[in-house]
């Protein structure tokens, strides 16, 4: 029989360099508190938020994840050719076809790289370096730009006294290519769909023929919060467990942004020793969704918060209940 050539890839994968975009229009919780029974102490107390950022209304999703991904191509010392697959995380993508990562791809100069969207809410980001990890591994690509960007500000409803304080806007990106030794670890990721009411939309889009309001985001906020702090304080465990690093040796802990309360209580619940830089991105930029790991991890390396080559967890959990988490290492 006549044999089928092998494909091989890099031994290992790794993170060559993140950029980020945050969109100008910074919000208060003032402002936010103008239509919604609320006070700037309330959602301080809640939340952690003291602002976030709106995008304009003109601002796409495509738009900020082609200046996110600019930066991450110019920090890995790139350029767009350089990139042969484009993977855009997202839930704000208002359009069923064509995707926003082949937009993204062409804005970019790619040479017509293979570009797809992936829908795992908060999680996106996570899931997609995993993805990029095998196929870099696996040789169907080099060199593969992962973005996590929301316009969470097109779905969410303003005057919704559960929601509308936690939610912006935003975009940030990762390129992952080939590297001589593990940089990535094993991700640990699931979903579930048990609790689909958790974090869901208020209708569907299809009840817009009939007459139908918008629909927008609604949360069970209690029943996330215990989840979060529960169940995934024992994920990032095991994300730990299967690299093969201990708390004490991270340089970073950079979870999703979805509440500075949780963020506190996971790092609790992982014992990690003080000293470590934990990402609290949402005190001034409000739950971003899978732009919040992205934009968190560029600020801190922007601000010397964390060293270059050091080793950080990540970890992403959202509506599905999908969640996944890794060790990486920094760029």
């Amino acid at each position: 029989m006549t044999s089928i050539a092998p494909v091989t890839g890099a031994p290992f994968a790794r993170i060559l360099g993140v950029g980020s975009y945050r969109p100008q229009r910074v919000v208060t919780n003032e402002e936010i508190c103008e239509r919604i029974d609320s006070t700037d102490e309330w959602i301080r107390q809640r939340s952690g938020i003291v602002e976030r950022r709106f995008a304009a209304a003109d601002e796409t999703v495509a738009d900020m994840a082609v200046a996110a991904g600019k930066g991450a191509i110019a920090a890995a010392g790139l350029s767009g050719a350089d990139i042969d697959c484009v993977i855009i995380a997202t839930v704000t993508h208002l359009m069923a076809t064509p995707s926003a990562a082949a937009e993204v791809a062409h804005r970019l100069g790619t040479e017509r790289a293979p570009a797809f969207d992936i829908s795992a809410a908060c999680a996106g980001f996570c899931y997609g370096i995993a993805m990029a990890q095998d196929m870099v591994r696996g040789g169907s690509a080099t060199r593969v730009l992962v973005v996590g960007v929301e316009k969470l500000t097109d779905i969410i409803d303003a005057t919704d006294r559960s929601t509308a304080f936690l939610f912006a806007d935003g975009a940030g990106a990762a390129v992952i290519g080939p590297s001589d030794e593990p940089a990535i670890g094993p991700v640990v990721w699931g979903s579930d769909g048990s609790h689909l009411s958790a974090i869901t939309m208020s209708g569907s889009y299809d009840e817009l023929r009939e007459g139908g309001e918008y629909p927008t985001v609604v949360m069970e906020g209690q029943t996330v919060f215990k989840w979060a702090v529960y169940e995934m304080a024992r994920v990032a465990q095991q994300a730990l467990d299967v690299a093969g690093v201990t708390a004490d040796q991270l340089d970073a802990f950079i979870p999703h942004q979805a509440n500075l309360r949780i963020v506190d209580a996971m790092v609790r619940a992982l014992k990690l020793p003080e000293g470590i830089p934990v990402a609290r991105d949402i005190v001034e930029s409000g739950n971003t969704s899978a732009a919040s790991i992205p934009l968190a991890m560029d600020r801190m390396l922007q601000a010397g918060q964390i060293r270059s080559g050091g080793l950080a967890l990540i970890i992403g959990f959202g509506a599905g209940l999908a969640y996944a988490a890794q060790v990486v290492r920094l760029p």
